[in-house]
């Protein structure tokens, strides 16, 4: 009795979202990292314009 190669029909979900999963991960990274970063500088008061007052 010979023995069947395995065929593979369909993609499985590696195959198909591999290269999607880190590229969406990164994405969400950098802007939440980008949100938290605005807010505390808000929040900080850090923003340059009208920082320096002079007498």
């Amino acid at each position: 009795m010979a023995r069947q190669s395995h065929i593979k029909y369909s993609l499985d979900f590696l195959d198909k979202y591999a290269n999607a999963t880190p590229a969406s991960r990164t994405t969400y990274c950098v802007v939440v990292w980008m949100f938290n970063i605005t807010q505390i500088r808000i929040e900080w008061n850090l923003s340059p314009v009208g920082g320096v007052t002079t007498k």
